[in-house]
């Protein structure tokens, strides 16, 4: 039997928890290390690999084949990326789309710099979704694609909604709005405005006097994040938000809708239903772990993005496997 993948996390928030677990159910790999920026003394809770500061990263180069990386898109992966990967085969999940090609570029050229590589963009949107779209247009050249993201709860608006003066507490979800899934799933191909894509709900505690009246109003009036689209804002009790929303579901639709001859209309569909979108966000990156680990051994170097893996590389069956029990 061939030596597991040895894997090592860096951050242990919401996705570092969720790759830990795809760790464990995945039987050709290995946690190695879970490396954080606080103090490893400071963590109790039991974990399957030993906590290290980030600091001793150096010392583990010749330990890890991989190393995903799971801070955040707006300050942590611009710089960590292109740091580790001169040391590391790494893997991220940079979501912040206008930027990805700059990330690349700079991710690129410090791989290569170094004989590494880095997979970058990695989990469902950017990722499975940016598959499935490219998959769309390439089958059906003369269409339209619709992604629609949701139910899902959103980190950054459940953010701004606590930001609200008169907020104690609050999570925000994304919906898809189905009236225009639907139009779409029927082959339409409607021309739909941000409003009518998406629609956004609000589950808000109120602090000790505040007005429902004028939190509702300065929700909804939120320019960017809430004054574009039809925004519902429900007050409920600090105990009904623990008990009802301390989950972190997600999910969405990508649709190809289009025609081939003779008008005939055509719709392609792939959807995603989370009951954890650290934990799938974390499934995806340890599959494109395994693709990046292979990948370096077969001689690739520099950056990659979903764009450039073989599919069959995530599986963690051999060509001949998936042949036989797959096509």
């Amino acid at each position: 039997m061939s030596q597991p993948i040895r894997v090592a996390i860096l951050g242990y928030g919401n996705l570092g928890r969720g790759v830990e677990a795809a760790i464990q159910k995945n039987k050709d790999m290995e946690l190695v290390a879970i490396f954080s920026r606080r103090d490893p003394s400071s963590f109790t809770q039991q974990v399957s690999a030993p906590f290290v500061h980030v600091s001793e990263l150096d010392a583990y180069q010749d330990k890890v084949d991989v190393l995903v990386l799971c801070g955040g898109s707006a300050t942590d992966l611009p710089e960590q990326t292109p740091q580790y990967v001169q040391q590391f085969v790494v893997v991220d999940s940079f979501d912040t789309h206008a930027k990805v090609p700059e990330h690349f570029a700079a991710v690129d050229a410090a791989a290569k710099a170094n004989n590494s590589l880095g997979v970058i963009a990695t989990g469902w949107d950017p990722g499975l979704f940016s598959l499935n779209r490219v998959l769309g247009e390439s089958v059906l050249p003369q269409g339209d694609t619709y992604t629609f993201w949701g139910k899902g709860l959103s980190q950054g608006h459940s953010d701004a909604v606590r930001r609200v003066p008169g907020v104690a507490a609050g999570v925000q979800y994304t919906l898809p709005n189905e009236a225009s899934v639907e139009q779409v799933r029927q082959g339409e191909r409607p021309e739909l405005s941000t409003r009518e894509k998406h629609v956004r709900e609000c589950y808000v505690v109120l602090e000790e006097g505040a007005d429902e009246a004028t939190v509702r109003e300065a929700i909804v009036t939120m320019p960017h994040y809430f004054e574009p689209f039809d925004t519902t804002v429900h007050f409920i009790s600090q105990e009904e938000l623990e008990r009802e929303h301390s989950a972190m579901p997600h999910g969405g639709v990508v649709l190809r809708s289009g025609e081939t001859e003779e008008n005939n209309k055509q719709v392609v569909e792939f959807g995603l239903r989370l009951g954890s979108n650290p934990e799938f966000t974390g499934s995806v990156l340890v599959a494109y772990a395994r693709a990046a680990h292979r990948l370096f051994q077969a001689g690739e170097r520099g950056a990659k993005t979903v764009f450039d893996i073989p599919i069959g590389l995530l599986s963690p069956y051999s060509p001949e496997e998936l042949r036989a029990s797959q096509l």
